[in-house]
């Protein structure tokens, strides 16, 4: 008797070759089946009892840019579409612990218990590009067995464009609502230290809110895959040095404080300083938003043989289920709408500057943000 396949989740047998080809055979066969599923302006494909691909419509092969359903057959649909949790498990799609927040083997598992759901998900691929789905599962059953139909919606534009107009209306209009309010004031004050001080706050604001303008253009470019890298030399303290003076001037900081050893070596590194330090002044945002009053954040790296290694820390520990979802476009721990911070970390790091971004959060220890990138950067 073979070994059970382990799982964290959903359970991971697979139906045999020969059984996913009597189905797929059945399905194909069905002429009034192919008329509907290639009519309808939905992705659909149909699934057996272990959640494998048995049938797909144009639609969805066309999303994969793949010819004829052979290339999907058998796969689960985190599998089909290169989900980066899809192979974190022997037992594939729907095994990982990440998988227990998944909106698209929810809503599988709950369309076999004999329900009709309907439910979202986020997936990043292992490209690093990220997909917003809205997914139906409807139970099916004929002489045949029991299936589930899978109705698939690409609604990535639509999540974008409501996050991109949720961070510019709330951030945007932030900072242009403090230099409104700060340019009142400014025509009623006579004393010249006064004024100075008000219009340095003014410059700090509007700096800020070109910032967030060139960050959402920047994203955008990256995620349509029109970003290019401008590579020069750096080093590691620079880096460091201009993200902690940036923070250093920001409300953000309040009553925490942003620590560099200064007894780190210097590291020359030639990359995308720009990509970098947004990648640095996210991981630094993130630390000091979640970090309480008085609060440390360190600051710090260290060199391996052929890359550099940065690292943000502080002493608030990240609950589990928000671990597992963390680098999903579109997630946030701060409402509805945001979410970019982190998963653009990812997209320029590793997309981009051909690095590898990662956490590691517990009770204990807090939370450490780590972005590791080659010393020298070669893009061909």
């Amino acid at each position: 008797m073979p070994e059970k396949i382990k799982t964290r989740f959903a359970p991971a047998e697979r139906a045999d070759y020969a059984q996913i080809k009597g189905d797929a055979q059945l399905f194909e066969n069905n002429i009034i089946l192919n008329i509907i599923a290639n009519a309808v302006s939905s992705m659909l494909v149909i699934l057996n009892q272990q959640r494998q691909i048995i049938y797909a419509n144009k639609l969805f092969l066309d999303f994969l840019d793949v010819t004829n359903s052979h290339a999907v057959l058998g796969k689960r649909p985190g599998e089909a579409v290169n989900c980066i949790h899809a192979f974190a498990e022997e037992g594939g799609c729907g095994t990982s612990e990440f998988c227990r927040t998944c909106g698209a083997i929810g809503a599988i598992l709950e369309s076999q218990m004999g329900k009709k759901s309907e439910k979202e998900c986020r997936i990043v691929t292992c490209s690093q590009d990220a997909l917003d789905l809205r997914v139906t599962a409807t139970p099916y059953t004929d002489e045949n067995g029991e299936y589930t139909i899978y109705a698939l919606h690409d609604i990535s534009h639509e999540k974008r464009r409501e996050i991109l107009e949720r961070v510019f209306f709330h951030d945007v209009l932030n900072s242009a609502g403090g230099i409104s309010g700060l340019s009142s004031i400014l025509q009623d004050v006579n004393d010249s230290g006064d004024m100075k001080k008000i219009a340095k706050t003014i410059n700090r604001a509007a700096n800020n809110m070109v910032d967030e303008i060139q960050a959402q253009r920047q994203i955008i470019a990256a995620e349509r895959g029109n970003l290019e890298p401008v590579l020069s030399f750096t080093t590691s303290m620079t880096l460091l040095n201009d993200v902690a003076d940036l923070f250093s001037k920001h409300e953000i900081i309040k009553d925490k404080e942003l620590y560099i050893s200064e007894y780190l070596a210097d590291i020359s590194i030639y990359t995308d300083p720009v990509i970098l330090r947004r990648i640095l002044g996210n991981m630094v945002k993130n630390a000091l938003e979640a970090s309480p009053s008085k609060a440390t954040v360190s600051l710090s790296f260290h060199e391996n043989k052929d890359s550099i290694q940065f690292s943000v820390h502080n002493s608030t520990w990240i609950e589990r289920k928000v671990q597992l979802q963390l680098f999903k476009r579109s997630f946030s721990t701060k409402g509805t709408g945001r979410g970019i911070g982190s998963y653009s970390m990812k997209l320029f790091g590793e997309k981009y500057l051909k690095g590898k971004v990662w956490f590691q959060s517990s009770p204990e220890n807090g939370t450490t943000f780590f972005i590791a990138v080659p010393k020298k950067l070669n893009l061909k």
